[in-house]
């Protein structure tokens, strides 16, 4: 590619964070809470504060189940975090968590019609973590853990889901899985190949590649025909050290590899047909030289956070027949933000307890499927932000889904949860347009 092609491109990677800096403190945040009630004079406040309410208070005080009813329970999320892996930034702390928490907040509103909110934590201990999300559920009807470094994330996550009632997810771990997991199904599409026969080697071990490795094994991938990596190479089975330190990736040296390869990323990309990082932001993580040696028109996810462990047009000039991002300003993006928005709308509507893996495999090949296969292309394996229609697909089939698992509370069909759904969204949307034609929400400079 001309060095000129190259800076342009290089600009345009850089240009969301100038905008960014610039946009945050001009709206000095990205949400705000409104009524969503009539106030047609202060009289109506009799009705939704005292006297009125306590009659309200009474009924849920006899039966819990119509704060569903009666609150926006129903339909809220708390996006949880500690501040501890914030996208490829690390530990950088609660507050400057936030930002990213309140984008995730605003995706939920947008995209699923989902009121979001960010709650950032002044602890580390995943103790703590566990009590606070357990004490907070009257007041919400799912969890969103968001950014817990590792290996803390993996017993959190489970110990939530075993004892609380009400859904609760790690977006790292499930909501990537399931959205690498279709554009994975679309990109095999592409390059004739199946996913049972394929060599896949990824690099990163942490929360986001485990559950990956996890979601496409339980989908058809052959366990022994993946190779991870982590900073000190692959994960084998003599890679004892693990085995009580971090019982995750134990498990996987347990489970994959079957040939013991051992060595870096450079040696497991060797005659791959996939490559899946999840690691160090980039560039140049990954090198070309090594894509050059992997199989026949490889697929390649590198989709780390803000800079992709490669540039993906480098990728293409060594070979990739596929290239995939994290990132919205590049084709081919596999980001959490086509899954979590229809993924929760779902569960909420259905009013599920949990989501299951299964659930997650349903969010996934309806996804895919989203796609039609004329439309597939090296270029386009997976659906859009623009896209939207998609959302309510997804919580459609994830919600139908709940129904199958028997972890549903509500009961209806496929076109009534995606009715629902589609009116959710489109209320979301036509919301902050309108505020944006009114004036209530500033154009920029």
């Amino acid at each position: 590619m001309k060095k000129t092609n190259v800076n342009k491109l290089l600009k345009m990677a850089e240009k969301p964070s100038k905008d960014a800096r610039r946009l945050h403190p001009f709206y000095k945040g990205k949400i705000e809470v409104v009524p969503k009630c009539r106030v047609r004079d202060f009289n109506d406040f009799s009705i939704w504060y005292s006297p009125g309410v306590a009659a309200v208070c009474k009924d849920i005080n006899k039966n819990m189940e119509l704060a569903y009813e009666y609150t926006n329970k129903w339909n809220s999320v708390a996006v949880v975090s500690d501040g501890t892996r914030v996208l490829g930034l690390g530990d950088i702390g609660p507050e400057a968590a936030m930002p990213v928490m309140e984008g995730k907040a605003l995706l939920y509103k947008y995209l699923g019609g989902v009121d979001a909110y960010p709650i950032c934590l002044a602890t580390k201990d995943q103790r703590e973590i566990i009590n606070t999300v357990k004490i907070l559920q009257p007041s919400f009807g799912g969890v969103n853990l968001e950014d817990i470094s590792q290996p803390k994330c993996f017993p959190i996550l489970y110990t939530l889901r075993k004892e609380c009632h009400i859904p609760v997810w790690h977006d790292d771990q499930q909501g990537t899985a399931l959205v690498t997991l279709a554009g994975l199904i679309n990109a095999l599409k592409v390059v004739n190949k199946k996913i049972s026969k394929v060599k896949i080697a990824m690099l990163g071990a942490g929360s986001a590649n485990i559950c990956i490795a996890r979601l496409i094994m339980f989908y058809g991938a052959n366990p022994a025909n993946i190779i991870m990596c982590d900073s000190k190479g692959a994960l084998h089975k003599g890679r004892k050290e693990l085995e009580k330190s971090h019982p995750e990736k134990w498990a996987i040296c347990c489970e994959t590899n079957a040939s013991n390869i051992q060595g870096t990323i450079e040696t497991a990309m060797e005659n791959a047909d996939v490559l899946i990082c999840l690691a160090t932001p980039g560039p140049d993580v990954i090198k070309k030289e090594w894509i050059k040696k992997m199989a026949k028109n490889p697929i390649v996810f590198t989709c780390a956070n803000p800079v992709p462990e490669i540039w993906p047009w480098e990728a293409k000039e060594a070979g990739a027949a596929v290239v995939a991002t994290g990132r919205s300003d590049f084709e081919n993006q596999v980001n959490n933000s086509l899954g979590f928005p229809g993924v929760f709308r779902g569960t909420l509507d259905a009013r599920a307890t949990t989501i299951t893996d299964n659930m997650c495999i349903t969010a996934a090949t309806e996804l895919a499927s989203c796609m039609p296969d004329n439309k597939i292309n090296p270029n386009r394996i997976l659906p859009t932000m623009d896209d939207w229609k998609v959302y309510p697909k997804v919580a459609a089939a994830v919600a139908v889904k709940a129904i199958k698992e028997k972890v549903a509370n509500k009961k209806a069909s496929y076109e009534q949860f995606y009715s629902q759904a589609m009116s959710m969204i489109k209320r979301s949307r036509a919301l902050t347009q309108s505020t944006m034609k009114n004036g209530f929400i500033k154009k920029s400079k």
